[in-house]
């Protein structure tokens, strides 16, 4: 079983030990990063794996490998060399893993190591892709039979994760740990335990002052408790989410509160991808069970689509998929989240004799252009591309424009209810208003398909206005109980709903 390492970057080792028993109910074993430790710490290190209580990793990792340490490699040497001097016979009071670089080549200290049952984990670190065959690296890291040997790495794209996984698969025979660093990265070190990782490293991602140990780390609390890790095993079914760059959505905590409650062996992954295809391609190695899919890419993944419901041919927009015969099928949960949302918003059963502006001309757009539509109201779409806009608004009849100083004076005309479907203002891009030109003037009803943050400049300008108000989380929620029924080919449970909230 795969087992969640906890890296202590802090500067002293009292702060150190202070995170560790913050996380401690989370980890299993702790890395000390004697780079990170001011000098004055490194006389003191001997003594910390029976402070800590747990397993405990030696690191000492050079900046030219991603670490901090600076003084020289003779001087690390001496460092290694005390940390592990004075073993003790109850090896609890050893480190009990010591990481010695692919380079480093000292037979005294991998000696002393092996004397006193310390493990030597044989690392690489490769901040420029993936190289050329990871099966081979793997196996060549291995001086003895008992290294473990690790390769962490930074991906350039989706295609350079798949790899990986599939190097993973290849070498299941023997302890090792492989992970992928970075935003790309993020699903590996979830799915370590699929990939026959002796670990995953964590970092603690919730103390400001802490450095994390490498990018793309996930705090103990939430790789033990959202993504359930120490659950999840060979047998357990893998759903995710794809876009890019998918920082802001809530789904992996949705989706994974609810097979908790329900006791399904089940885990929600974000997969950030680069392109549909690359995904596609992992999402078969990983033979994933069902995806969700988020911009930028709900119009470009129908190409790729066995079988699609009527909803999706007529909305040209997919956010669902489960596996179907040879291939995918494809669905849109938008739409009705949207409509279930709008609707208990404006306190209506339709939208008849209400003008709208639609703002924005992609997959969420055309879904909610399409609820419009059915719900009989009157829409103008506006888009910084008004070809986008007037290909949207024509077959139904809608008006068009650009998101201008004239299509602010359009809005006019179609401002009871306004609608953001587009990303500006979500996080990463916060300080965003996708129609600064438009004046509010308290009496429309504006809603905004963010949720994160809860509110954008869009909506806090609103509601400065007196506007009433609305962000998209229900219809986040609405949405994902409909796609919960692809995923699991049931109705979503009523009673689960007032439990998962976040």
């Amino acid at each position: 079983m795969s087992r969640i390492c906890l890296c202590l970057t802090g500067r002293t080792l009292t702060q150190d030990l202070e995170i560790l028993d913050k996380n401690r109910k989370y980890v299993d074993i702790a890395e000390l990063r004697v780079d990170c430790l001011d000098p004055d710490e490194h006389f003191q290190i001997r003594r910390f794996p029976e402070q800590a209580g747990i397993p405990v990793i030696l690191t000492i990792r050079r900046d030219m490998d991603g670490g901090f340490y600076h003084s020289g490699e003779g001087s690390r040497i001496t460092l290694f060399s005390k940390a592990l001097a004075f073993a003790e016979a109850d090896r609890r009071k050893n480190f009990a893993f010591v990481d010695m670089e692919e380079d480093l080549n000292v037979p005294s200290l991998e000696e002393a190591a092996r004397t006193f049952g310390t493990r030597i984990i044989r690392s690489c670190h490769n901040r420029e892709g993936i190289g050329d065959d990871l099966v081979k690296k793997l196996k060549s890291l291995r001086h003895v039979g008992d290294e473990i040997p690790k390769i962490a790495l930074t991906p350039r794209s989706m295609a350079d994760v798949v790899q990986v996984y599939r190097a993973a698969g290849e070498a299941m025979d023997f302890d090792k740990i492989l992970l992928c660093m970075g935003h790309y990265g993020i699903n590996t070190r979830i799915l370590a335990e699929q990939m026959g990782s002796y670990l995953s490293y964590t970092s603690a991602t919730d103390e400001p002052e802490i450095p994390q140990a490498a990018p793309g780390h996930i705090s103990p609390r939430n790789l033990a408790e959202v993504y359930r890790f120490r659950e999840i095993t060979p047998k357990t079914r893998i759903f995710g989410i794809t876009g890019y760059p998918l920082k802001a959505t809530s789904s992996p905590v949705f989706f994974n509160k609810v097979f908790t409650e329900e006791h399904i062996d089940a885990v929600y992954v974000p997969f950030p991808s680069d392109s549909p295809e690359a995904f596609l391609e992992l999402a078969a190695e990983l033979k994933l069970a069902g995806a969700s899919v988020t911009v930028p890419y709900k119009e470009r993944i129908i190409s790729h689509l066995t079988a699609m419901a009527n909803e999706v041919k007529a909305l040209g927009a997919c956010n669902t998929i489960i596996p179907y015969t040879s291939g995918w099928i494809g669905y849109n949960t938008d739409a009705g989240g949207f409509s279930d949302s709008l609707l208990q918003f404006i306190d209506r059963k339709n939208l008849r004799g209400c003008r709208i502006t639609i703002i924005g001309a992609g997959g969420a757009a055309r879904a909610v252009a399409s609820e419009v539509y059915r719900l009989r109201g009157k829409a103008l779409i506006l888009n910084r591309t008004t070809v986008r806009a007037k290909e949207l608004a024509l077959p139904y009849h809608f008006s068009w424009g650009c998101t201008d100083n004239q299509g602010a004076v359009m809005m006019e005309k179609f401002s009871d209810i306004i609608i953001q479907t587009t990303p500006v203002g979500m996080e990463g891009d916060i300080d965003g208003d996708p129609m600064p030109e438009f004046k509010f003037y308290g009496r429309e009803k504006v809603m905004d398909l963010i949720y994160k943050p809860e509110r954008t400049p869009f909506l806090k300008r609103a509601m400065a206005a007196g506007c009433s108000v609305l962000n998209g989380y229900d219809m986040f929620l609405s949405q994902a109980r409909y796609q919960y029924r692809y995923f699991m080919g049931r109705e979503f449970p009523s009673q689960l709903i007032s439990r998962i909230q976040f």
